[in-house]
């Protein structure tokens, strides 16, 4: 007979305490402790999968030396977005945490990934849904696949018994909060089955080689549910976000241990299910009749992907005492350091001025090297006067009002020819190490931000 006791788990970082504390003395975050009944006894806990792991594990120690390195063996997927923020495709034996809001196509867009398998073995494990629930979802993609199987089952237990009889290539979990196993007595989504059920998952993923997706939910900070030492144990950590308001989904990298962790896939929502967006560029810039003020294109970089993408700002007379400062898509407090350049450094009297700066498309940028298109929009709608046609900026603006350096700046340059553009404005300093005579773009390159007004305006 096993003897059953309770404890108090941190809610932020997952930190065990016999009592209750005030202030967590891992992650020192306060009032984060719950109590949950835990089960600490005799009972042996067994590996279902141990049959067919075979000589997968070696329990003894080895020399680095012995050990013979390789290129980690990955499933490529028919998903280039899914293929690039992995990091190349798919991992044998990696635990991937995808998170993202309800709602927002987490479901989906895996359930597409594993229906396009047709030459592997794929368990789809759902807690969240029906049968019949994940069958409208799949009749709604289109796709046949002989070799994918479902399970809707939440015991941990009962999964791996199923998936030591069907030994799947590629196994979907979702969603992790909703699993519980047997070991622990708390609730199912409480902090010590999230860190048990995820535990088991990852000893089955890396004794068996066999690739693990856990779909996650996240709190309405926008943090992953679950303790932090979920995103510790797993290889990868995805984060699927967007706009409710537009169709298009961003698949982001927060942690890649087998690849860089900068890296961006976009995805249209559609009837059919999630379409991949190759050339993000051409959507991120509307196409318009006519020239506007206030709109100036940047070539970005997210990862090592060059976008072009759209800023708008729109200046006007305050109207209250204090003037309005507004940001969609742009730190705000970049956006007061810009304004203080262009108050201090050029003499324009923003401080009497409403100003509201908007990213197109509904993206987040954090690329310092959009600062010169922004600026340059601000300074459009604060004349009057529409920039040229076919010119797009890169660059960093420091305090001093100098036109920085940027990194990749090629690669910026050959995306603005490819999308046709005919003009495109760098910092003096990065100009020096680009090879001139490869672009058929004109290249302008400023030092300072008095240069660009007197060049432009």
């Amino acid at each position: 007979m096993s003897k059953t006791k309770s404890a108090f788990f941190c809610q932020n970082c997952g930190y065990e305490s016999a009592k209750w504390l005030g202030k967590c003395p891992s992650c020192n975050q306060w009032n984060g402790f719950v109590e949950e009944v835990i089960q600490k006894g005799t009972d042996n806990k067994v590996d279902d999968w141990k049959e067919y792991a075979g000589n997968g594990s070696r329990l003894k120690t080895i020399s680095l030396s012995d050990i013979v390195s390789g290129e980690k063996k990955r499933i490529i997927t028919r998903d280039n977005e899914l293929n690039r923020v992995l990091g190349g495709g798919i991992v044998a034996g990696s635990l991937v945490l995808v998170a993202g809001e309800p709602g927002i196509g987490k479901s989906t867009l895996f359930l597409q990934n594993a229906l396009q398998l047709k030459d592997i073995v794929t368990l789809y494990i759902s807690g969240e849904e029906s049968e019949e629930q994940i069958k409208m979802r799949a009749d709604r993609l289109k796709i046949e696949n002989e070799n994918f199987y479902l399970l809707t089952e939440t015991n941990t237990k009962t999964i791996f018994h199923e998936i030591k009889k069907l030994k799947p290539n590629l196994v979907i979990v979702d969603s992790i909060q909703t699993l519980e196993s047997p070991y622990v007595e708390s609730s199912p989504g409480s902090v010590s089955q999230i860190r048990e059920c995820a535990s088991e998952f990852q000893r089955f993923a890396k004794e068996t080689h066999t690739p693990v997706f856990l779909i996650g939910h996240i709190t309405k900070d926008g943090a992953i549910a679950g303790p932090k030492i979920l995103e510790h144990m797993v290889d990868t950590v995805l984060q699927f976000e967007g706009d409710r308001n537009y169709a298009y989904r961003i698949l982001r990298t927060l942690k890649n241990r087998f690849g860089s962790t900068s890296e961006l896939g976009i995805y249209e929502m559609t009837g059919v299910g999630m379409r991949e967006v190759s050339n993000p560029s051409e959507i991120l810039i509307t196409h318009k009749d006519e020239h506007l003020n206030g709109v100036a294109i940047a070539a970005t970089m997210e990862g090592i992907r060059p976008l072009l993408i759209e800023v708008q700002a729109l200046v006007t007379q305050s109207v209250y005492g204090t003037p309005q400062r507004t940001s969609t898509g742009f730190d705000l407090r970049r956006l007061q350091l810009l304004l203080a350049v262009l108050e201090k450094r050029g003499g324009f009297h923003f401080g009497v001025k409403d100003v509201f700066i908007n990213i197109a498309g509904g993206l987040k940028v954090e690329d310092p090297s959009i600062d010169l298109a922004v600026l340059t929009a601000l300074l459009s709608s604060y004349e009057d006067v529409a920039l040229p046609h076919k010119i797009c900026f890169a660059g960093e603006v420091g305090l001093s009002s100098e036109i920085r350096a940027v990194n990749r700046i090629e690669q910026r340059i050959a995306e603005a020819e490819k999308l046709g553009f005919e003009k495109i404005i760098v910092s003096k300093y990065n100009h020096r190490g680009v090879d001139m005579k490869k672009f058929n773009i004109e290249i302008v390159a400023l030092g300072k931000v008095e240069e660009l007004y007197q060049y432009l305006f």
